[in-house]
């Protein structure tokens, strides 16, 4: 029974508020309810944590790794842990704001990262929820990952109907830790929609799935402040 509890969190730049700057005191509510689900996350007592969000390639990302905030404006590195002896690997933005965030709590144990690609298949997301599995006997996981981009005229993918739905589904999904739900999104359909998050939740749903037992989820935070829809909930066993 190695996953003992998760956490959903999104992963936009304007999160860390020297990138947001004057804007950042919008993005209160959505910091407040991340913080909320990381103190969640770590008081499982976790043996280790694991990173999990979308990047270029499938796989771990072996530590140490840095992310840095440069190309939003903001010279500012973010190390997977805090005292590791160099650089290392590249972080993609999502385990970037991840490390950020995990970095705002006392997180004892040890910090793993996994990239998955956007355009994962349902065989590679099987694999890495297997990686999950074998991460350790407690482990808790920080999944990074945005809704849908097309909610609204002014939205990164402009306006969408089928966006609303979508993210309707899905904050269901992770208020109710419904696997199938997760495990049943369309990828055509999340690509269209610009949803980045579509297959770091399914790698969750299926690292949940092998775990014995059930699940309870509560949605924290569900809103789309700049056409983008962002979602935090915690998971816990049952």
């Amino acid at each position: 029974m190695p996953l003992v509890a998760a956490a959903v969190c999104p992963h936009p730049p304007l999160l860390v508020p020297e990138v947001a700057g004057s804007a950042a005191p919008e993005l209160d509510d959505l910091r407040a309810a991340c913080d909320t689900a990381l103190r969640r996350l770590l008081a499982a007592d976790p043996a280790a944590v694991v990173l999990l969000g979308t990047g270029p390639v499938t796989g771990p990302i072996h530590s140490p790794a840095t992310g840095s905030l440069q190309p939003w404006g903001v010279d500012l590195d973010v190390p997977l842990f805090s005292g590791q002896p160099d650089r290392g690997a590249v972080l993609p933005l999502s385990l970037t704001i991840g490390a950020w965030l995990l970095a705002r709590h006392d997180a004892r144990a040890p910090v793993a990262a996994l990239q998955v690609a956007a355009d994962a298949g349902p065989a590679e997301l099987a694999a890495l929820a297997d990686r999950v599995g074998a991460a350790g006997d407690r482990v808790a996981l920080l999944v990074l990952g945005d809704g849908s981009a097309c909610r609204g005229e002014k939205a990164p993918g402009y306006d969408d109907p089928r966006a609303r739905p979508y993210d309707q589904r899905v904050a269901a999904a992770l208020a109710e830790a419904d696997l199938d739900v997760l495990l049943d999104l369309d990828p055509v359909v999340s690509t269209e929609l610009k949803a980045a998050g579509r297959a770091p939740w399914q790698v969750l749903a299926g690292a949940a799935r092998s775990t014995d037992g059930g699940w309870r989820g509560e949605l924290l935070y569900d809103a789309a402040p700049y056409g983008v829809a962002y979602f935090v909930a915690s998971w816990e066993r049952v």
